[in-house]
C-alpha cells in the first residue's frame, strides 16, 4: 500500500493533484478542500489509499490519516465505494461525520450528492459503531485558505460532485456574501459546505 505521497505540486485540477515523487508524476484524487490547501511548485504531504480495480488502480489522497482512515471505514459499508466515500469527506469532515452518526443525523447525510433518505438511514445502521466517537473540531484559523479565484475553485468542485453547471454557479452565488464577509481569504472548505447546504434546501 501507498501509505503517503511527498514531493513538489506539478499540477492542479477539479478534483486531481499530481504530486511528483522522485521523478513521477503521481495523480493523487482528492476534495476540494485538500486541493485548496496545494500550490503548484510548492512542497505537498498527501496520505493516501491506493484503490484497485480490475482496470484500474487510483490513489486518493487526504490532508492527514484522519481522513484517509475515515475514507476507508465508509467504505467498509455496503454500497459505498471510493466515490461516495470522498464525496461525503468533501462535504463533512471526519469528526463532522463521527458526530452525524453517533447522533443520527439523516440531513448531514443526505446533504451529500448521491445519498437519499433510504441510503442515509441503512448507512446509519451500517456505520453507526464503525467510525469512533467525536474527537473535537479544529479551529476555524486552521481551515486553509484560498486565492483569488475562490469562485472558480468553487464552482469547479461543484461540478466534480455532479451538479449542473448553472445550479452550481447559483450555489457560488447565494455563498458569496459569506465570502465577502471574510475579506480577502474566504475558506474554500467552509465555502464549499455552505454551497451544499444551499443546494440540499432547493431540492
Amino acid at each position: 500500500m501507498i501509505a503517503f505521497v511527498s514531493g513538489p505540486v506539478a499540477a492542479l485540477a477539479p478534483d486531481t493533484a499530481v504530486v511528483e515523487v522522485g521523478g513521477v508524476g503521481m495523480a493523487v484524487q482528492c476534495t476540494p478542500t485538500t486541493l485548496s490547501t496545494l500550490r503548484v511548485g510548492e512542497p505537498a504531504r498527501l496520505a493516501t489509499s491506493l484503490v484497485v480495480r480490475e482496470d484500474s488502480l487510483t490513489l486518493y489522497g487526504f490532508a492527514d490519516d484522519d481522513e484517509r482512515q475515515t475514507f476507508e471505514l465508509l467504505q467498509t459499508a455496503s454500497g459505498v465505494g471510493p466515490r461516495l466515500a470522498q464525496a461525503m469527506l468533501a462535504v463533512h469532515s471526519p469528526d463532522a461525520l463521527r458526530r452525524a452518526f453517533a447522533a443520527g443525523d439523516e440531513k448531514a447525510l443526505t446533504a451529500v450528492p448521491g445519498i437519499g433518505k433510504k441510503g442515509a438511514q441503512k448507512l446509519l445502521l451500517e456505520l453507526k459503531d464503525r467510525l469512533g466517537a467525536p474527537v473535537g473540531s479544529a479551529p476555524a484559523a486552521a481551515a486553509p485558505s484560498a486565492p483569488a479565484g475562490w469562485q472558480e475553485q468553487l464552482h469547479a468542485a461543484l461540478v466534480g460532485l455532479g451538479y449542473a453547471p448553472r445550479d452550481a454557479e447559483e450555489a457560488v452565488e447565494a455563498v458569496a456574501p459569506q465570502a465577502a464577509a471574510a475579506g480577502g481569504s474566504p475558506q474554500v472548505g467552509q465555502l464549499l459546505r455552505a454551497a451544499l447546504q444551499t443546494l440540499n434546501r432547493a431540492r
